[in-house]
């Protein structure tokens, strides 16, 4: 094949130290009725996502930096749900393990009058949280902790309602549905599940206010994985998420690059839909798949990966999601990198060496599975095309999402990971990419999209 079929131009920009690659409170208990009540207004709403490193002055490599080191715990956790999900009857979980943490955080606002907050944005789980006065323990955050006291439209949720059977943990004290979450890292959220007021959008004539959202109202929390907002808000596919209290068939994120200053975009309702224009790529659509063992999770069908003309011999079962709801592939916001089975990525870094021709760098410095020195001043590098091949749909991405490089430390690597256990197309992969998630349709959209300009 040839090289213009084959290869993407790189240019590497030396001034500035990394590799661009072009190519009052009721405590009254709400019924199962008024559980019903939170509605979407019809032309939905937008928020404005910020990466959670966006104000810090770092290069673009120093976030990816940040944000594998981030991924490695959070595929940690993934594993570990695993690993809880499948123990045999002599085994002994105390509670469920669930995901946490992200890279995106949404700001909101809580309460009658509002109270804002920034939230991280999930979508490995479901529970939205914040932490609640009086606080047993509460980590340190920007804002000041929510008052349930202070708000007009707070109220418990009985044991008996929906949303409280559908906590992993729960427990209940004086028809107080109590829930308790833990994380993968040990961190956790303990506190009553409650409904309030919440407040979406960006400005005053953009706001909707939802009444009667289901969320944890947290006294006790402990640990470090939320440092980086003041809750969160889960987008999964189980009934206490977002999307599902809301009733919402379809809801799309776009993530602006890894450097760029200005925010991603999240869009629920009739804003989701998905108008090409004539300036935008091919929409590649491609079935989700269920996971009765992991219900919140976004699973795809994957089927292979090609470098440049070379499609790897990769084993067709290996991205296959098992009976015992182990190994498949999810899409997930919340990881920075890629990572997939161990064995296909060692045909995939075999094939990326051979192609790239450029010395590997075994130094280990740069916390990704594979890199390579670059030649002192060099400007321009050739790196092979990357295509993931789900079902129904071959996505080729730009070189940017998945090359990255640092002309000052002479590296480019690539920033796909190895797995030992589920395989995750992580966000920078989805940079630049409107992805469109059809609950009612069971599919994942992706439109080549400029994600600033939304």
């Amino acid at each position: 094949m040839a090289d213009s079929l084959r290869y993407l131009i790189v240019s590497v920009v030396l001034s500035i130290t990394m590799l661009f690659i072009h190519t009052s409170a009721s405590s009254s208990s709400l019924s199962r009725r008024a559980l019903r009540q939170p509605k979407l207004p019809s032309d939905g709403f937008r928020v404005s996502l910020n990466h959670v490193d966006h104000v810090k002055n770092l290069t673009r490599f120093e976030r990816l930096q940040r944000g594998v080191a981030r991924g490695k715990t959070r595929l940690h956790r993934l594993n570990a749900m695993m690993l809880a999900a499948n123990i045999g009857v002599g085994g002994r979980v105390q509670a469920p393990v669930v995901a946490g943490n992200g890279e995106f955080l949404m700001k909101l606002a809580i309460g009658s009058p509002p109270r804002s907050f920034s939230a991280i944005m999930d979508t490995g789980s479901d529970l939205i949280w914040t932490q609640c006065k009086p606080c047993q323990q509460c980590f340190d955050q920007a804002t000041p902790i929510f008052d349930p006291k202070e708000s007009s439209s707070f109220s418990k949720i009985s044991c008996s309602s929906e949303l409280c059977d559908a906590l992993p943990t729960s427990t209940c004290s004086s028809d107080e549905c109590e829930y308790f979450y833990t994380y993968g890292d040990y961190s956790s959220t303990h506190g009553v599940l409650a409904a309030e007021t919440f407040t979406f959008g960006d400005s005053s004539q953009d706001q909707v206010s939802i009444p009667g959202l289901g969320f944890g109202c947290g006294d006790d929390n402990e640990g470090d994985g939320f440092s980086q907002g003041e809750g969160l808000v889960g987008l999964g596919r189980g009934p206490l998420s977002l999307v599902s209290q809301l009733k919402e068939q379809k809801f799309s994120y776009c993530l602006t690059a890894i450097d760029d200053t200005k925010p991603s975009s999240l869009l629920l309702g009739s804003l989701a839909n998905v108008k090409p224009k004539a300036s935008d790529g091919e929409i590649k659509t491609t079935p989700l798949i269920r996971n009765p063992s992991q219900p919140s999770f976004y699973y795809l069908s994957l089927q292979g990966i090609s470098v440049g003309g070379t499609q790897l011999p990769i084993p067709k079962n290996t991205f296959e999601l098992h009976d015992d709801g182990s190994g498949g592939v999810i899409i997930d916001s919340g990881t920075t990198i890629t990572y997939i089975e161990k064995n296909a990525f060692t045909l995939l870094k075999k094939e990326f060496v051979s192609q790239m021709k450029l010395p590997v760098d075994d130094s280990g410095t740069s916390g990704l599975d594979l890199c390579f020195n670059l030649p002192p001043k060099t400007n321009q590098v050739e790196v092979p095309k990357l295509t993931f091949h789900f079902k129904g749909a071959d996505l080729e991405l730009p070189g940017e999402n998945y090359m990255i490089g640092d002309s000052k430390a002479e590296l480019i690597c690539l920033t796909i990971g190895s797995s030992n256990g589920m395989s995750i197309f992580g966000n920078l992969q989805q940079q630049n990419i409107m992805v469109v998630h059809d609950l009612q349709e069971e599919t994942v959209s992706f439109l080549p999209t400029q994600c600033s300009d939304i």
